[in-house]
């Protein structure tokens, strides 16, 4: 039986790797030292600086260095946690970036445009650069005065232009940021900067897109957070739209929060007095006035109904649910105002829900059989208060009520007079 010959095995055999399969040391001094030594050869020239950015980019690994692009164009060097320089190599900054860069708005302006051609040219560099900002701004206390000045002069510029989203100013409600005022400071200077090249209306919708119009009191340091002290401070900006744009936020807060209490209430099987005492408290503690607290019960007690989709029984079960809860609107209808508000928001109701078109005159004559609104302010409203939303349809629906109505003022002041003259 013949035996098999065993094959011949190479000992230290070398695999070779396919040049694409191949990945580079991670080496951001390396690529640093390179963007850094074509920077010193524009001698600040902006305009050079953008070609040797835009032509760098076919050599230079962008895409995996973004990052470290942009601390350079920002900082002059590669940014470690705190907010200071690497010193690793023989050059580890330059002078050409915003930090060194004169203060003037001019200045600010001009690097802004190096930073729009490198992303317009290397679209990917977008996300990158949005990341970039939200860890360059946590580091704003290692930075210089001079330093945040220009960085916030800076990110106003990139807001205004849309290179980086509001919300990424979120990251300084941070607490090492905000117990020195540092975040404050940096968003004032912002926010001024923001004002003068756009305008206060679109910083006002800036903060809302970005989220921040709730959160602004958040920035100030722990031990200043008063009503007083925010408005003193923008008033001394001349930024008045925050400090209404904080009131209103507020206010629609406390809104929320006394919807919230009123329907606790009701669930809670609460008589109507305790329920306006709740109410009374709460809108006294908040400044809430009567003319919108009749719209907030309104608009909840209409959300507590489960209405009939046929429009012909919706108006008796509308007026049946309000019978209840007349005494507690009679309570806030306390001025003209608040009964003419009442009436517009019914007026609203019933045109935004078209079920209710039929039903607006029975539940305004419903709210005067029960006093909450009283035939002067009815009059008011059918002559000239009411708004144009289904204007035709309701004026028609009303028009005997207030005809029969004024004739019943007409004869009332008939005899007042007929007894004066006797």
């Amino acid at each position: 039986m013949s035996q098999k010959t065993e094959r011949p095995v190479l000992s230290g055999q070398r695999i070779k790797t396919r040049k694409r399969d191949e990945r580079e040391k991670y080496d951001p001094t390396g690529f640093r030292d390179a963007v850094i030594a074509g920077l010193e050869k524009t001698e600040g020239d902006l305009d050079q600086i953008s070609k040797f950015l835009d032509s760098a980019g076919n050599k230079l690994d962008y895409r995996r260095y973004g990052e470290v692009l942009f601390d350079i164009l920002i900082a002059g060097g590669l940014l470690v946690p705190g907010g200071s320089i690497s010193q690793d190599g023989e050059k580890p900054r330059t002078s050409y970036c915003i930090f060194d860069a004169p203060e003037d708005m001019e200045s600010m302006r001009n690097h802004e445009q190096v930073f729009v051609k490198l992303i317009r040219r290397y679209k990917y560099l977008e996300k990158m650069f949005e990341e970039e900002m939200g860890k360059v701004l946590l580091f704003v206390k290692g930075f210089t005065p001079s330093e945040r000045i220009k960085l916030a002069r800076m990110t106003a510029l990139w807001l205004v232009n849309g290179s980086v989203p509001p919300n990424v100013l979120l990251v300084l409600n941070n607490e090492h940021l905000i117990k020195d005022g540092i975040a404050l400071e940096f968003l004032l200077e912002l926010f001024l900067t923001f004002k003068q090249e756009k305008g206060i209306a679109y910083l006002i919708q800036a903060l809302k897109k970005g989220g921040l119009e709730s959160k602004l009191m958040d920035f100030f340091p722990p031990n200043k957070r008063t009503e007083e002290y925010f408005k003193q401070v923008f008033l001394d900006k001349e930024l008045n739209e925050i400090i209404k744009l904080h009131k209103a936020q507020a206010s629609q807060e406390a809104k929320r929060e006394l919807q919230q209490t009123l329907i606790d209430d009701i669930n809670d099987e609460k008589a109507h007095n305790e329920i306006t005492a709740d109410i009374k408290e709460f809108a006294l503690r908040t400044n809430i006035p009567d003319h919108e607290i009749i719209v907030i019960i309104w608009s909840t007690i209409m959300s507590l109904g489960e209405w009939n989709k046929k429009e012909e029984l919706v108006t008796d079960q509308a007026v049946r649910h309000l019978k209840t809860y007349c005494p507690l609107l009679q309570a806030f209808a306390s001025t003209d105002r608040s009964e003419l508000a009442l009436i517009l928001k019914v007026q609203e109701f019933c045109y935004e829900n078209m079920n209710f078109m039929k039903a607006f005159q029975k539940i305004i004559l419903l709210f005067y059989k029960t006093e909450v609104l009283s035939e002067e302010i009815i009059l008011r409203w059918y002559k000239d208060g009411h708004s144009n939303k289904g204007k035709m349809h309701f004026l028609e629906q009303m028009r005997k009520f207030a005809e029969w109505l004024q004739s019943a003022e007409e004869e009332s002041e008939s005899e007042d007079e007929q007894k004066l003259g006797d």
